[in-house]
């Protein structure tokens, strides 16, 4: 494929990418499979990838993030993003419409009515349709740019294809709301306290801290989304003449907007579509904390004007808090399945928003101490982001002192560990019950023992007949245990216990890396096995030892060391050895020329092989591979669009070379 070719093909996936994109983040209605669409963005990010002088700014490809950002620099608004007034109750309302028309008692006038999106108030900025500069509201006049986080959101588009011809050659802002669905919020939340990290407490907190990411990839994982409410065009442009005119010509240009509002005739009606949407908001997937009342006439709202931070055509009435007040019967410590114990609270049911709560998780050690809480004190609950009771406070102490958590794991009476600066208290038994499922899945994963055929499914079918308690009891499995499961036929038994009994000559850094210990992951396993060719010499190291060896760091070290000293665990490996699975290796000659050895790679930009595969190929010739430049450094690869680290290693004088050098250099 020639480049004029390239080009063609480019502009077709593109065209198609933003159609499918559209479909399914904007109208919600996808009409290729998942599959299909990844395909599309595989060959347009190959083809960029051949021809990086193809790649534009608004690309899908950039919507994964680029290089990490030093700082947010500020953003004036070419006009204030003003602050709406609040109010609590209906009478307010009607003052509202009252003070509205005393001002303008010969107009008449409808209201537009929106549902109050809990989210972080942004700005957008188009030239020459294309998405140039996004920004948080700030204080209404500067904001934050955010411009490489926004590129990640999908409902946000990147170039406007349908645009008007009284934008097309002119700079306009569309403003509108971020947030994140309760689904992504839930997820983000349950990926935290696996980690032991501290879970956001709303889904506007989430929102906001994925805006302030200084690396983009780490927001386009977040999952979050945009709703379009008001457009700003710069100098003499003709404006829509209406607020509910403006959010159809939103729509017409590709741009999410929220469907559930309502034009009204007066403020009876406006009161009616507040009561509606209170009672039903938690039909919604991502949270509202109000709604806000517009007069839908722009001419009107110009001759209405505005205070000194907030319009005079415009209100928010912001619903009460889900919040009730219950008495705490028990305190359970619950055990995941990463292992992580997390006490949860039992409480005399109670009715908040329309749902019965019975139990409110109280996270970690940290909450149970901030809200000094036990058995028996009565305390307010609230369905924090719709979906998650949560303790607020304690309003009445009934039984002195702090409940705590137990030093014995409630599920299998192994031994709980919270290591310095993390929040979550975990149980690090192997064969804990709970925890069996992921252990043995992790154990037989491709990156360990790569055991084919053991996927999820027969793992649960082994567990539930008793036939498999911890990974050791893999080894003792055979035909006649196999064939009795589920779909699971004499030829596949024999398959399966053949590639079981395969496995137990991996290489030492697998069996390391299979084990399941916190925080060794299979790079770490490489550098153990490195330093230690028997699994014994690991298990007898301390951790002054292991802190010693480069890249294995006190956190780590820490994590090996309590591993080893759980006997349950032990007892694991007396039977991985009576098995016959190999836990020794002899030192060998590296079979690769080491014609790389100390010397340190940084990757920047699309290069046409799989990082990570470039990375091993660095690493199996004696090289090593970071993150980040430094003087340090020896050679930066730059693929296409490079970012930060290009600019960083011309700075600092360290050679830069493409992947055709990269490419000679490896032989």
């Amino acid at each position: 494929m020639d480049l004029r070719e390239a080009e063609k093909r480019i502009k077709e996936l593109v065209g198609e990418i933003e159609y499918h994109n559209r479909k399914y983040y904007v109208e919600d209605n996808p009409v290729i499979s998942d599959y299909e669409f990844d395909m599309l963005v595989k060959e347009l990010s190959e083809l960029e990838a051949r021809f990086p002088e193809l790649v534009t700014p608004d690309s899908p490809t950039r919507r994964v993030g680029g290089e990490p950002i030093k700082e947010f620099k500020p953003v004036r608004h070419v006009s204030p993003m003003l602050s709406l007034d609040n109010t609590y109750n209906k009478n307010d309302l009607s003052e509202f419409d009252g003070r509205i028309k005393r001002i303008i008692p010969d107009a008449r006038y409808d209201y537009f009515v929106e549902l109050k999106i809990d989210g972080i108030a942004s700005s957008l900025t188009y030239e020459g349709g294309r998405l140039a500069i996004a920004a948080t509201r700030g204080d209404g006049l500067t904001g934050d740019d955010i411009t490489h986080n926004a590129r990640t959101i999908r409902s946000i588009p990147l170039s406007i294809r349908n645009i008007p011809e009284s934008l097309s050659n002119t700079r306009f802002h569309v403003r509108g709301e971020i947030f994140l669905p309760l689904k992504s919020f839930e997820k983000i939340n349950n990926e935290r306290l696996s980690g032991g990290l501290e879970p956001f407490a709303n889904p506007r907190n989430a929102a906001g801290g994925s805006l302030k990411q200084l690396d983009p990839s780490v927001t386009a994982r977040r999952g979050l989304d945009f709703f379009a409410y008001q457009l700003v065009p710069e100098g003499d442009q003709t404006m829509p003449g209406s607020q509910s005119r403006s959010m159809e010509l939103l729509e017409e240009m590709g741009f999410k907007v929220n469907r559930h509002n309502r034009k009204c005739p007066d403020i009876g009606c406006v009161m009616d579509f507040c009561n509606e949407w209170e009672a039903k908001r938690s039909e919604l997937a991502y949270e509202i904390d109000g709604m806000v009342i517009k007069v839908d006439d722009l001419r009107l709202q110009g001759r209405l004007g505005s205070t000194g931070k907030s319009p005079r055509w415009a209100i928010s009435y912001k619903f009460p808090a889900k919040q009730a007040t219950t008495k705490v019967n028990d305190i359970i410590a619950s055990v995941g399945r990463t292992g992580a114990v997390t006490p949860v609270a039992f409480l005399e049911p109670v009715r908040i928003g329309g749902v019965t709560v019975s139990r409110a998780a109280l996270y970690n050690a940290d909450e149970l101490e901030r809200l000094c809480i036990n058995v028996g004190d009565v305390v307010i609950v609230e369905r924090g982001g719709e979906v998650i009771p949560k303790v607020v406070k304690v309003v009445e102490k009934k039984t002195d002192g702090v409940f705590r958590l137990p030093d014995k794991c409630p599920s299998c009476g192994g031994r709980l560990v919270r290591d310095e600066g993390e929040a979550a208290t975990r149980c690090i038994n192997t064969s804990c019950p709970v925890q069996l499922q992921k252990n043995v899945e992790h154990y037989a994963s491709r990156g360990a023992m790569d055991i084919e055929g053991l996927g999820p499914k027969v793992i649960d079918l082994l567990i539930q007949a008793g036939l498999v308690g911890d990974y050791a009891d893999l080894y003792g499995l055979n035909t006649g245990d196999l064939v009795p499961l589920e779909r699971m036929g004499k030829k596949s038994a024999e398959n399966l216990v053949e590639n079981i009994q395969n496995s137990k000559d991996r290489p030492l850094s697998r069996l390391y890396y299979g084990l399941g210990i916190r925080h060794v992951g299979g790079r770490s396993a490489e550098i153990l096995a490195a330093r230690f060719n028997s699994l014994d010499e690991l298990i007898k190291a301390e951790t002054a030892e292991l802190e010693a060896i480069n890249e294995i760091g006190p956190v780590m070290a820490k994590s090996i060391h309590d591993f080893f000293r759980e006997e349950k665990n032990l007892n694991v490996i007396s039977k991985l050895k009576a098995a016959g699975v190999k836990t020794s290796e002899e030192r060998k000659t590296p079979e690769t020329p080491q014609s790389l050895a100390g010397k340190t790679f940084v990757f920047t930009g699309a290069i046409s092989l799989p990082r990570a595969e470039a990375e091993d190929m660095v690493k199996s010739r004696g090289g090593k591979v970071t993150s980040s430049v430094s003087k340090k450094t020896d050679y930066v690869v730059a693929g296409a669009d490079p970012g930060s680290k290009y600019d960083k290693a011309r700075e600092l004088g360290v050679e830069i070379i493409s992947e055709t050098q990269f490419k000679k250099m490896l032989g």
